[in-house]
């Protein structure tokens, strides 16, 4: 069945916005799973801008589904995540400074790089994600990596979606067809919403877990995080 992970950035946002612990980023983490969510995403940054390093080691007991942590992986990344041995890891080109990802890995350049990463995240036991444009070439790149699964860079899905969904959502079948007929798991976020999620989960079978956060915890503010949650899984879970 597909799975919904929620991103919890926005949650340490507002936190940090003001200081202190309101909104409780545990609490909440433990909520949403609550609710109906698969697993829990954070993606920490090197400037501690929402998620803290603090935060995802007293998540690592507050997360009962599914735990992943995405980011860049630097020495310090990675000693992180060792020690705290989610059960995925999701490997993303941003430079420290980055609002928010914008780009999937080049593969094909930084294959050697990659593979070494994947390499101590495997050894440590952790399943591994890297994060890839709706490219065949790229998705045949990732083999040579050692990855367990990718996950599906989906802004420009989301940006076609309202004109053109089925000429938008082809890149990505192509990827995911290619993926899955190599053993990839087949993973995407980014952008995606509860006006795009169902015809991007019908349209792709190979699917196997999403990650969404900002256009969740927004709608949240309107409709309550409970709510949220499970009309995404019920948009999610359509086809």
């Amino acid at each position: 069945m597909k799975k919904l992970s929620v991103n919890i950035n926005k949650i340490a946002t507002l936190r940090n916005a003001r200081g202190g612990l309101v909104p409780d980023v545990i609490r909440t983490a433990v909520d949403i799973q609550r609710f109906g969510a698969d697993g829990i995403t954070v993606h920490p940054r090197p400037d501690e801008r929402h998620i803290r390093r603090s935060d995802v080691f007293a998540l690592k007991d507050a997360v009962t589904t599914e735990f992943n942590i995405e980011g860049y992986p630097s020495e310090h990344f990675i000693r992180m995540v060792c020690e705290v041995k989610p059960a995925q890891v999701t490997l993303v080109p941003d430079p420290p400074d980055a609002i928010t990802s914008s780009a999937g890995w080049d593969c094909q350049t930084h294959l050697e790089f990659l593979k070494g990463i994947i390499i101590q995240l495997k050894s440590a036991g952790i399943r591994t994600s890297i994060f890839l444009e709706p490219s065949v070439a790229d998705v045949q790149a990732a083999v040579l990596t050692g990855t367990d699964r990718i996950e599906l860079y989906t802004e420009s899905y989301a940006v076609g979606f309202a004109s053109h969904p089925a000429e938008a959502v082809r890149p990505f079948q192509l990827a995911a067809q290619e993926a899955a007929r190599c053993g990839l798991g087949v993973n995407a976020g980014h952008d995606l919403s509860l006006q795009n999620l169902a015809f991007f989960s019908q349209s792709i079978p190979e699917l196997l877990e999403v990650s969404i956060g900002h256009a969740l915890i927004s709608d949240a503010l309107y409709i309550g995080l409970e709510n949220a949650v499970r009309m995404y899984k019920r948009e999610l879970l359509s086809a």
